[in-house]
């Protein structure tokens, strides 16, 4: 689905965000990728859409070059974006004129997010609230049926009914050749979400893992101590500290922000490579 090698990227004037980055991506998954700010998590998402141009290196999405913005390639990849324009038409205006972009567009499946939502085909975009307008956006996107999703800081502006019930559409609504790739801060609103975690840190990929193999490797767990033989990372918490040990064969709960902070601060975590893609 996405095959990036050797990908170099740098704004004009500007030190390379990217040298030497390489990644793969399969349909059938929820990936979630993660960064500090600047760490050009959305530089990345805009070259895989075709925004934005690399200066060197290979990338593939589906097949194509994203760069040639073929309308093969665009009317399979919806972008919703953290900040974004919308029209002052209606909903329902705005559906008939933009589905047809989409080939795979799917009528019933929009009017029933809409519903879900609690949004009104008669509602004016652009005089909706910055949360209704995202919800508008996750649902258009969600009914494209586009083989591949990116969305970038979604949960932003919902409130927490909406992040709940965003969880529940994205994980009920989705075929197993679509792959969606999530950017976020918000780690909390996609944990139980997600099922591959990428981590960019200094124009590179730090960790590229499915949780089921990070969860086979690390266990997550409150302790009274900080500091153990087997506590492979800590962090102060009400009432004692969130640690990270090796796997004791016991069930946890990922804590993507523990292991962000972390993998982001060089502890040595996993027995293979960090960057190993699986």
């Amino acid at each position: 689905m996405i095959n990036i090698k050797n990908l170099s990227f740098s704004y004009k004037k500007q030190r390379k965000l990217f040298d030497s980055l390489s990644m793969e991506l399969t349909p059938g998954s929820i990936a979630g990728l993660l960064g500090k700010n600047g760490a050009g998590k959305t530089t990345l998402l805009k070259m895989v859409s075709g925004i934005l141009f690399p200066d060197s290196g290979e990338l593939s999405v589906m097949g194509h070059q994203p760069a040639a913005r073929k309308p093969s390639f665009l009317s399979d990849v919806f972008f919703v974006p953290e900040e974004f324009y919308l029209p002052s038409t209606s909903i329902r205006l705005y559906i008939k004129a933009n589905s047809p972009f989409y080939p795979s567009f799917d009528s019933v499946l929009m009017t029933r997010l809409l519903n879900e939502f609690e949004l009104e085909q008669e509602n004016i975009i652009d005089q909706m609230s910055y949360g209704q307008k995202k919800k508008f956006l996750i649902s258009f996107a969600l009914a494209t049926k586009c083989k591949l999703l990116i969305l970038d800081e979604p949960t932003n502006g919902l409130d927490i009914p909406s992040k709940i019930l965003f969880r529940k559409i994205m994980a009920g609504n989705l075929d197993d050749d679509q792959l969606v790739v999530i950017s976020t801060h918000q780690v909390k609103d996609i944990e139980t979400l997600i099922d591959t975690i990428i981590i960019v840190d200094n124009g590179s990929i730090i960790l590229h893992k499915d949780i089921a193999s990070i969860t086979q490797q690390l266990h997550f767990t409150n302790s009274t101590v900080a500091e153990k033989e087997d506590i492979l990372y800590s962090e102060a918490v009400p009432g004692g500290y969130r640690i990270i040990t090796r796997q004791r064969n016991e069930e946890s709960q990922i804590d993507i922000e523990l292991l962000f902070n972390a993998v982001t601060k060089g502890k040595s975590l996993f027995n293979t490579s960090p960057t190993q893609a699986v």
